[in-house]
């Protein structure tokens, strides 16, 4: 089964625009359906969590993937809008078989996704989304006794728990006046519940979905957004999340931008002030070349994923390491929960700030590198042409940059895109490759 190709299942579930197969709701149905029957396989009377993202088309999705796990008899809990990594919890917590998560992360609302936690809270595995893609070429059955539907109506109550529970118990944030902005997403009750609770002062934004204003010109991709609020109320930090929060920037109140790659730093020199024993962290592809060069000047080691926090995730594993996360600000820290969680990595970028005693500026003893990044739209997911094409643009720009930068060429996980990236001393020599490998993959 290893050797077989997933055919719907991406670096992150399944994604596309909503009404354009896969995502439809007659296939969410199979996809509940076929999922509940892997499931009841290996577990006695299964059960699953569904959480979703504020988008409108979540409550489509919702009960089509509820009337799939019904039939194939498995027990629902709803959780409705709450963060991808509170469903992570949840299904841990409350020892559920699985968990689901309606959502599409960043990108715009006419976009949408569903994806999946084990019953340990982390992502399934590929020889299980292998399994239900092979279910789902299999007729629908009735199970012999159908599943009941129920509303968990303290998911929201749990998880804030959950998450102030990330600090020491000696800690809180009293004095930090603080600007939250939720992409009118998943975060938008949770969030700025979690830092006031903590003694916070916050002044929340981006707090009222209506169902198609999700990380519309707001939240983690959209910088400038907590950036001027930041500065309008004269805050000490600005903490920006995506539209499923399992992503994290910061603002300074100079305007600032610190992102995955600066954060994680700064979780790392918390966690060896605090006596962790900590060989390093890994990271992906595309982080910078900067925080490499501190790393290994300072005695620790990178090591590089490919783009997606569950190929972060299994290097973490695989090198015993309790610190990971992407530049787009996916962000994992093991000690603390199994996935990657905005708020959380928020919590501990500010438990390093107290304990340090330092500003966010303070904490970074390193300096990017430039980066030049674009993207290229294909005409399909499966369009590999591109490849052969840019080949040799991409070994001349490699050899032409040598050990003072990086070039990064790939597809998208989760769109039809192919992301050219190249980082050199200068943004001039980034942008001059970067362009260059785009014009040869453009011919096509």
């Amino acid at each position: 089964m290893s050797n077989l190709i997933k055919k719907y299942f991406g670096t992150d579930g399944i994604r596309g625009e909503v009404g354009k197969f896969p995502i439809t709701p007659d296939f969410a149905m199979r996809l509940g359906y076929a999922v509940g029957m892997v499931l009841a396989k290996s577990i006695d009377n299964p059960a699953i969590i569904i959480g979703k993202d504020t988008r409108i088309s979540g409550y489509l999705f919702e009960s089509s993937l509820e009337a799939g796990f019904s039939y194939a008899g498995v027990d629902v809990y709803m959780a409705g809008p709450v963060p991808t990594p509170a469903i992570a919890y949840l299904t841990r917590a409350l020892h559920l078989s699985a968990g689901v998560v309606i959502s599409a992360s960043h990108n715009p609302y006419f976009d949408n996704g569903i994806k999946f936690f084990a019953n340990d809270g982390f992502k399934l595995p590929d020889s299980v989304e292998l399994e239900i893609e092979q279910q789902l070429e299999q007729p629908m059955v009735m199970a012999s006794k159908l599943g009941k539907v129920l509303r968990l109506n303290d998911a929201k109550g749990r998880y804030i728990e959950f998450c102030k529970s990330s600090l020491p118990k000696a800690m809180n944030l009293c004095g930090l006046k603080l600007v939250i902005d939720c992409a009118n997403g998943a975060t938008y009750q949770v969030a700025p519940s979690v830092f006031k609770e903590l003694g916070a002062t916050v002044i929340s934004i981006a707090t009222t979905p209506n169902g198609v204003n999700i990380n519309h010109n707001c939240g983690s991709t959209y910088e400038a957004n907590i950036i001027q609020a930041v500065k309008q109320h004269d805050a000490d930090i600005g903490i920006a999340f995506d539209g499923d929060g399992d992503r994290v920037i910061f603002v300074d109140r100079d305007g600032i931008v610190y992102n995955g790659d600066k954060l994680v730093y700064i979780i790392l020199k918390y966690y060896v002030a605090n006596g962790n024993k900590i060989s390093g962290l890994v990271g992906t592809v595309m982080t910078n070349l900067g925080l490499e060069n501190v790393l290994k000047r300072n005695g620790y080691k990178l090591v590089r994923a490919k783009v997606g926090d569950r190929y972060v995730l299994e290097q973490m594993r695989q090198h015993d390491m309790l610190l990971g996360g992407e530049a787009s600000g996916h962000i994992l820290c093991l000690d603390r929960h199994s996935t990657g969680d905005g708020i959380i990595a928020a919590l501990q970028v500010l438990a390093g700030l107290k304990s340090c005693g330092k500003s966010l500026s303070e904490m970074i003893d390193w300096t990017d590198y430039p980066q030049q990044l674009i993207n290229i739209t294909l005409d399909s997911k499966d369009d590999s042409l591109w490849q052969q094409q840019a080949q040799p643009m991409i070994d001349e720009a490699i050899s032409n940059l040598g050990d003072d930068g990086r070039v990064v060429v790939r597809q998208s996980g989760t769109e039809a895109l192919i992301r050219v990236m190249v980082e050199a001393k200068t943004m001039n020599l980034a942008n001059t490759w970067a362009t260059k490998i785009a014009a040869s993959i453009n011919k096509l």
